[in-house]
């Protein structure tokens, strides 16, 4: 046996390595939790938050809504 340094198997040109491909996807992984905690801490709009507030309230029994908006017969003044 002939003692030789142990040399990385050949891979065809233009072949990612594997470290490469590895280091890529864990820098794709590390902007994807940036943008995603970008969106996830971004403020509701007033508009969208009004939608909601109008869906809860139609879709609520009588005496909850009467109860959220401060009027005991929930009657709007």
């Amino acid at each position: 046996m002939t003692d030789t340094p142990d040399r990385k198997p050949r891979r065809r040109p233009g072949e990612p390595d594997v470290e490469e491909a590895r280091l890529r996807q864990q820098a794709i992984g590390v902007k994807l939790r940036q943008l995603f905690n970008d969106v996830v801490n971004e403020p509701v709009p007033d508009e969208f938050l009004e939608i909601l507030r109008r869906a809860d309230e139609k879709s609520a029994p009588p005496s909850a809504v009467g109860a959220a908006s401060g009027s005991p017969t929930g009657d709007c003044d």
